[in-house]
């Protein structure tokens, strides 16, 4: 039985994350940039969620790239910031230790740019690491559509699983008989996931009667003008 058959587990995975800094996301056209920090910040949290090994990895800070979105870090306001210069992350030792010292093989990957540090990355870590590799698509970006989508046609033929971020999410969570993450996850839903959010919110205040979840104002009745 093919491993890629397994479904990614909070025991089974770990994440990586690759170059979510400015300069990198300027480059981005692939996706609107602010659904792909959404995306990415919703990845992280996901994670944290569910205690899932996480590596940030960086290129060129300080001389080109800037610093990683400050909302990523705030949900690992801890982990260590692995610098680097080379594009392709698996050439840093640090790296590579990190993600062997999780003792994970399924390798969650989100990162910038698709068509350079995701897949270069993703083939040597399949090659030379033995890693199953795990790339989610609408939390990672390229310089165009096509830059984008062909790179992730060469990972997959390859071997690499295509996924995204809230299917990532609700793959760990599994069952909603799972209560001790089961609020978290909502919270995240409510947040990130834009329309399936707003249909939780309604379902919760609406038909289950839940208070609102946020304070505001009185709320005025109608005055008719006659």
């Amino acid at each position: 039985m093919t491993a890629k058959l397994e479904l990614l587990t909070p025991q089974n995975s770990q994440l990586i994350f690759i170059d979510h800094q400015p300069q990198m996301a300027f480059g981005v056209q692939s996706i609107d940039r602010q659904a792909l920090k959404n995306n990415a910040v919703a990845l992280a949290k996901s994670a944290k969620v569910f205690a899932i090994p996480t590596t940030i990895t960086t290129v060129e800070t300080e001389s080109f790239s800037g610093h990683t979105y400050p909302e990523l870090l705030a949900v690992f306001p801890e982990a260590p910031l692995l610098e680097r210069t080379s594009m392709n992350s698996w050439d840093d030792k640090k790296v590579r230790d990190a993600l062997a010292a999780n003792g994970r093989k399924k390798v969650v990957v989100s990162g910038l740019w698709t068509e350079v540090c995701n897949n270069s990355f993703a083939l040597c870590a399949m090659l030379e690491g033995g890693y199953e590799i795990y790339m989610v698509a609408d939390a990672s970006g390229g310089t165009s559509k096509e830059a984008h989508d062909y790179a992730m046609q060469r990972m997959i033929q390859a071997g690499v699983v295509p996924v995204t971020w809230q299917q990532v999410l609700l793959e760990w969570q599994r069952d909603w008989a799972r209560r001790e993450t089961y609020d978290a996850v909502m919270s995240i839903v409510k947040e990130h996931s834009g329309a399936y959010g707003m249909g939780v919110d309604y379902a919760y205040t609406m038909v289950h009667k839940a208070p609102e979840r946020v304070s505001h104002g009185l709320t005025l009745a109608p005055v008719p003008e006659i």
